[in-house]
């Protein structure tokens, strides 16, 4: 098993997010919420699921990023189509190979890093979360 390298909360990730039917699914862009690190010297993480599907249409505890929109905040992202972020489905999953892989373009090297969450759109990220807590 490979673990990476310490991520750092607001990296957008490559994630294979389980799925309880295949053990290693379709990945999707991950938002990682935030990170710990255990007694081994092992990275933990909270990822947010990503997808491309339904853009148009969010939820409360959902935001987006949209080239049309925040077209830097979707340059720093790294991300190939529109995605929205649910801050309502956040997983705390080992930041290993089991979970992440890298990404088809290696933006970043062989690491799943895809790119980070733009300043622009932490207040809205911020606003979905605290929507995603109630």
């Amino acid at each position: 098993m490979r673990w990476w390298p310490e991520p750092t909360a607001g990296d957008i990730v490559w994630c294979h997010f389980p799925d309880h039917i295949q053990p290693k699914p379709k990945p999707h862009p991950g938002l990682i919420v935030s990170t710990k690190e255990d007694d081994e010297g092992m990275f933990f993480v909270s990822v947010a699921y990503g997808t491309s599907q339904k853009t148009n249409r969010l939820y409360s505890g959902e935001f987006r990023v949209s080239k049309r929109e925040h077209l830097a905040a979707y340059a720093s992202a790294g991300l190939s189509y529109d995605t929205k972020f649910d801050l309502r489905n956040v997983l705390e999953l080992p930041f290993n190979d089991a979970y992440f892989s890298v990404p088809p373009h290696v933006p970043h090297g062989q690491v799943p890093k895809l790119g980070t969450l733009h300043p622009s759109m932490v207040r809205i990220a911020a606003t979905a979360f605290a929507a995603a807590s109630k």
